[in-house]
């Protein structure tokens, strides 16, 4: 069903920009063959690697080809809204008419420009965003207290060893007391990414660093995944909690696993179980990589969940389709029932569509006040 719809925007460039176009018959069937190879470059990948989720293939030509991805969805979506401009005018006019050529080839250069333009925005280091969270029953010792998020790396042939280092530089730079990180962490097994997820092990915080798994730890060895993340320094969070105190007050740390070791004989999140054995006048930080259960987690009694996920939805106007498949959550800062929610864009993004428009990436600092 993926490859079928992958394929939908394709056929409306095929047949609805392409075969207009005033060129010989034999350059419109190049670039339907090449632009059908992009459209459908996760089932070659399934197809030649067995996985669609780390095509092992060069980072420029990942680039190349996540940049002609998009290219291939907006000029869809450019040449269906002139299709709307047409009739709208025609019905007015009540007569035949037909787009100028030149037209058509603007929301072609359009489309391809903002295709190159998203893949750069999507495979950079990304920028530091600062928020402030107030949490009820802080205690004064915690005031002023820093938290980095990093999420979704998704480190892979496209986010390689020297683009991890870049950010662990960044967020080690701003110096935090600790550093969360709420899933997906990579693309592809351990002995093809062992060493992009090597400069982790400098990751310095104050408190330590914590990870649970994302659903993609799942699709390449989790507990392999998992007991590696411990070696590289990292305290891991599996529907457990750790206490971090200061000046004898307490602030919790929770984790939960995913969805996704569910369908695998796993354990799945338990938040209850995750917080269990925490005081009432502890404030919980739940970290849990998918958003969309966050009134489960409101009723526990956490004051604030840090999660990923979504990507931010990536481009303007998709978000609203991925917000639909995670209860309404896909970016920023929410207010459930009490608890306040938040939804990293992501600090990378899966490979298989890295591309961003108007939802850019973001390393995150989070400073706690007191409520």
């Amino acid at each position: 069903m993926f490859h079928l719809v992958a394929a939908l925007p394709w056929a409306v460039v095929a047949l609805r920009y392409l075969l207009p176009l005033t060129a010989p018959l034999w350059i419109k069937l190049v670039l339907a063959l090449v632009l059908l190879v992009v459209a459908e470059q996760h089932l070659i990948s399934r197809w030649v690697t067995g996985s669609i989720f780390s095509p092992e293939i060069p980072r420029p030509l990942s680039m190349v080809m996540n940049a002609l991805f998009g290219a291939l969805i907006l000029l869809a979506v450019f040449q269906l809204l002139m299709d709307l401009v047409m009739i709208i005018t025609m019905l007015f006019k009540q007569q035949r008419m037909a787009a100028p050529p030149m037209a058509r080839y603007l929301i072609g250069m359009a489309a391809l420009g903002l295709g190159i333009w998203g893949m750069q925005q999507a495979v950079r280091v990304p920028p530091v965003k600062d928020i402030e969270v107030t949490l009820p029953g802080l205690a004064p010792a915690f005031e002023g207290y820093q938290i980095v998020q990093l999420t979704d790396l998704h480190i892979s042939g496209l986010f390689p060893e020297a683009w991890t280092r870049a950010v662990v530089e960044r967020t080690n730079a701003l110096n935090a007391d600790a550093i969360l990180i709420t899933g997906d962490l990579m693309d592809g097994t351990l002995d093809n990414r062992r060493d992009d997820v090597a400069p982790l092990a400098g990751l310095r915080a104050s408190d330590g660093v914590f990870v649970i798994p994302g659903n993609h730890e799942y699709y390449f060895g989790y507990e392999a995944w998992m007991q590696h993340y411990v070696s590289l320094g990292m305290q891991r969070l599996s529907n457990s909690h750790a206490l971090i105190e200061r000046d004898g007050a307490k602030l919790a740390i929770a984790g939960v696993t995913d969805p996704a070791g569910n369908s695998r004989g796993l354990p799945g999140p338990d938040v209850a179980a995750a917080v269990a054995g925490v005081g009432d006048d502890v404030p919980i930080i739940l970290l849990d990589h998918q958003p969309k259960n966050a009134r489960a987690a409101a009723r526990e009694g956490v004051a604030l969940q840090l999660s990923g996920h979504t990507h931010g939805g990536m481009m303007v106007g998709m978000d609203r389709i991925v917000a639909r498949a995670n209860n309404g959550f896909v970016s920023g800062r929410y207010d459930v029932d009490g608890m306040t929610l938040y939804v990293s864009n992501g600090t990378a993004l899966w490979m298989g569509f890295a591309l961003r428009l108007g939802k850019p990436s973001e390393l995150t600092r989070i400073t706690l006040k007191r409520g």
